[in-house]
């Protein structure tokens, strides 16, 4: 039996997130749905794909992910499918899955076509439950993503700022660069909006009043500091640069 998971940026006051596993359930009344989360930052495309890389691997083979952070929902943008790394990924195409292709060069992507597995009449505010959501829940009786569409080689990725930067501030004010291990030397430094910080730390609760380097749970390194924000001490935003020294 496989698990879908729901990642979108509808957060939880509204109905979206209920409607969408009402539809799944109704195809497939034997899913298994989990939440990874509803609460990426509206139209945030870039936060979502981040969430997305670090849960998914967390889920077993054959888990469908629908990751919907779609400020382009209604428009010409297309509504793919994904195989990659031995998971299935539904959402639209506008670079939401840009990581996962970049984890896993060997993917194949559909571009969603099959429009009879739709909810009718298909609304153009809420992709969510009329495409994406339906189109989980067959995949999840055993429809394969060839069946649903053409195969595409040019799905939409998100622009690569040049060079180090941040990717992501969570909810505690960490700080995720796209520095990985193998591009970080031994005894190198950062260089983040005119502060060096040089110390590395094993856990967030190290003791110390000044940011820290840390490798996080996602491969990436991170800047922290104990029981604050980083990004509120040194006055940062996601996609600003930051320099290895």
């Amino acid at each position: 039996m496989r698990a879908i998971t729901l990642l979108t940026d509808f957060g939880t006051a509204d109905y979206f997130g209920g409607a969408m596993k009402g539809v799944i359930l109704s195809i497939n009344p034997q899913a298994v749905i989990v939440d990874i989360t509803h609460e990426v930052p509206a139209q945030e495309v870039a936060a979502g794909a981040f969430t997305l890389l670090a849960a998914y691997n967390t889920f077993p083979a054959g888990t469908i992910h629908v990751a919907v952070v779609d400020p382009g929902v209604g428009s010409t943008r297309r509504p793919i499918v994904v195989s990659a790394g031995e998971h299935l990924f539904v959402g639209p195409d506008n670079g939401i899955f840009s990581y996962i292709y970049d984890r896993n060069p060997s993917f194949e992507a559909f571009h969603i076509t099959a429009t009879q597995y739709f909810r009718q009449p298909v609304s153009n505010t809420f992709h969510g439950r009329d495409i994406f959501a339906p189109v989980a829940a067959v995949l999840s009786t055993g429809i394969e993503p060839s069946a649903l569409g053409p195969r595409i080689s040019d799905p939409v990725r998100l622009l690569k700022s040049a060079g180090p930067h941040i990717i992501h501030i969570d909810r505690f004010g960490n700080l995720i660069t796209n520095i990985t291990r193998d591009t970080f030397p031994d005894g190198a430094s950062l260089g983040v909006n005119g502060v060096t910080i040089r110390a590395v730390r094993r856990f967030y609760a190290d003791e110390g009043d000044e940011p820290f380097l840390i490798w996080g749970s996602a491969g990436f390194l991170e800047i922290a500091a104990n029981c604050r924000s980083a990004a509120e001490f040194l006055n940062v935003k996601r996609g600003d640069p930051i320099e290895i020294n």
